[in-house]
């Protein structure tokens, strides 16, 4: 019994230690192993989710450090750009479509808001919070950790949820998913089992190249680009 306990310990401590301290580097061999599951996604978007999830967990504001979502919002809204990672196996989970809001833009991305009744996307470090059913059935409530970016997420009813408009079919029609009023909504079909699965602590990550958020975030350590685009070449 002793013996399981210790393999379990040292699992969920293995885990923390992948984020690293607020500042550090993430490991570059992890980000590779990350990166090579995930086609499509930027590793300065994931990178740049390490170095915030780590941050953040510091500040005890993220209490589930074996998992991370990062929504990588420069990538088209018609191919998958939401993407779970169990840190501990080094595995990916999910890679899925994610509607934006409707006025952050068409297929693609151009702009981001904090503010009640602008319809946007919101970017930034959020925390996942508790489940609930309502409108658009079983939904994930958020809480958004950057003050100015997405704190107004439970004001604005910022929660992700599944969405008829998130589908094959609605990218055959229209070139594009639909659009949300800026929660991030995923395929009907997979919702419920990606709620679950990172529901109650764990952090989502969404990322856009905009210049402002990534200069003065507070969760950013401002070197990661470079790393990010070092990375990203050796791919």
């Amino acid at each position: 019994m002793k013996r399981l306990l210790f393999a379990a310990a040292a699992v969920l401590f293995g885990a923390l230690d992948l984020f690293g301290s607020c500042g550090a580097a993430p490991s570059e061999s992890l980000i590779l192993s990350l990166l090579r599951q995930a086609p499509g996604l930027h590793a300065e978007a994931l990178s740049l989710a390490l170095d915030s999830v780590g941050c953040a967990a510091q500040r005890g504001l993220v209490t589930r450090r074996d998992l991370i979502t990062v929504i990588d919002y420069s990538i088209s809204s018609s191919q998958p750009r939401l993407f779970v990672f169990d840190l501990a196996a080094r595995k990916l989970l999910f890679r899925e479509l994610v509607a934006h809001g409707k006025n952050s833009g068409g297929d693609t991305t151009n702009y981001f808001s904090n503010e009640p009744g602008s319809e946007a996307s919101s970017l930034g470090l959020f925390a996942t919070q508790d489940t609930y059913f309502g409108h658009n059935g079983y939904s994930l409530r958020l809480r958004g950790l950057e003050e100015g970016i997405n704190d107004m997420a439970s004001e604005r009813a910022i929660v992700l949820h599944g969405a008829y408009y998130v589908s094959s079919e609605a990218i055959r029609v229209l070139g594009r998913l639909g659009r949300s009023w800026g929660c991030p909504a995923v395929r009907s079909e997979i919702a419920h089992k990606l709620i679950d699965t990172i529901r109650g602590g764990s952090a989502i990550f969404a990322y856009y190249p905009e210049k402002s958020w990534l200069e003065n975030s507070l969760f950013l350590t401002h070197d990661a680009p470079p790393r990010a685009s070092a990375l990203s070449a050796s791919r």
